[in-house]
């Protein structure tokens, strides 16, 4: 717990901080670049843990422990540099990120700290069919809750 109260103490730093630094020092090309691959990441291995919980594929605790681990350390990563004001769908095209993040940070820091503890609880029980099982629906909430405030539906 310890890294992730430093994450998002990093993360509320790096916001206020980025307001300044935004026009001159950032790559918000780059930034939206980044944040896609951290989320295909994501994405990559909970679909390793969702198909074994499914049982489209037999359960193999080594697979599922690396999973699970990624995303435990995916979520623990100080991501705000993927964030930099003018990275919304109302400034560049390519994103489907809403302004309304940059709004309510720490609303956004929240659901951060609920994506790390899920995902902190995923890697404590993926060691057993019936622990992935268990907490797949606190790291889909998680990811959920995020998406449905701050990113554009299709």
């Amino acid at each position: 717990m310890r890294i992730a109260s430093i994450t998002l103490l990093g993360a509320a730093i790096a916001v206020a901080g980025s307001v300044v630094l935004a026009a001159s020092h950032v790559n918000v090309e780059g930034a939206i670049k980044a944040r896609k691959a951290h989320m295909q990441l994501n994405a990559y291995n909970l679909g390793i843990l969702g198909n074994m919980a499914k049982g489209d594929v037999d359960f193999d605790a080594d697979a599922a422990q690396r999973a699970a681990d990624n995303l435990a350390a995916l979520a623990a990563m100080d991501t705000t540099a993927y964030w930099p004001p003018g990275s919304s769908n109302a400034d560049v095209e390519d994103t489907r990120a809403l302004p309304a993040m940059w709004d309510n940070i720490p609303d956004v820091l929240e659901k951060v700290a609920a994506l790390q503890a899920a995902t902190e609880a995923m890697a404590g029980a993926a060691g057993t069919l019936e622990g992935v099982q268990a907490n797949m629906g606190g790291i889909g909430g998680a990811c959920g809750a995020c998406h449905q405030s701050y990113r554009q539906t299709d």
